[in-house]
């Protein structure tokens, strides 16, 4: 049969034949010839294989692994970074001594706290066991915004996000630290002119609340009642 009558199919399987022979007299050659080749040109060989299958083992991707945090990694970090940025304040009035709860807020060295009438002067306990005093620089009724000496040196925490009120959703999960210290979850109920209402046990007054990604959502006011991060802001920013 002359090649010229065969067809397309038939010239393909030929070609793939073909290049199939090539491809094992080529491979039979080149065992031969390293088997002949010094020692060092084969341990060259090797190594320039080696270091060729270990550059693309590490490059290709890994294909079909999912990388997505799980509900329970955001809230456990979410959960680490609202008592990483929750403050004990202690204070006297009078004879008395009294211990509440507030926000600390590292960018702009202030502290938010929403714990009833509170004195002008304060002091400020960190996570570290760091205590620093305070005073009160601002208020917006029951919320209070106290700031540190400008020459006193405060812990290092990561810069927070304040979630505005608008973007809040009813039935939407948020985090607290009860008075205990322990991690509380509760949804959002509703939110209104008054603040945010929603069921978190055991949340002492002053004490911030976070949603699943960190972000601070407000400020306890005592009870079910929470101050909107939107006052936060206002109240920060405040001269």
């Amino acid at each position: 049969m002359d090649i010229e009558d065969l067809s397309k199919s038939q010239l393909l399987l030929l070609t793939i034949l073909v290049n199939f022979v090539v491809s094992i007299a080529t491979g039979v050659l080149t065992v031969s010839l390293l088997d002949e080749a010094p020692t060092t040109v084969t341990q060259t060989v090797n190594r320039i294989v080696d270091h060729t299958i270990e550059t693309v083992t590490t490059q290709v991707p890994t294909i079909g692994k999912d990388t997505t945090p799980t509900s329970e990694e955001l809230l456990t970090a979410a959960i680490a970074g609202n008592a990483a940025h929750m403050v004990t304040i202690s204070y006297r009035v009078g004879a008395e001594s009294y211990v509440a709860n507030g926000l600390y807020l590292p960018s702009t060295r202030l502290v938010m706290t929403a714990s009833g009438n509170m004195p002008g002067h304060i002091t400020v306990t960190f996570p570290n066991g760091a205590a620093i005093e305070a005073d009160r620089t601002a208020s917006d009724g029951s919320l209070m915004r106290y700031g540190f000496a400008a020459e006193t040196a405060l812990p290092q925490a990561a810069t927070l996000t304040l979630v505005p009120s608008s973007s809040l959703k009813q039935g939407q999960t948020i985090i607290g630290i009860s008075t205990d210290g322990k991690a509380v979850t509760g949804i959002i109920g509703k939110v209104d002119a008054d603040g945010i209402h929603a069921e978190l046990p055991s949340v002492s007054a002053g004490a911030p609340i976070v949603n699943l990604s960190g972000a601070v959502v407000g400020i306890s006011a005592g009870g079910s009642l929470f101050l909107t991060s939107d006052r936060i802001s206002t109240l920060q920013a405040a001269p």
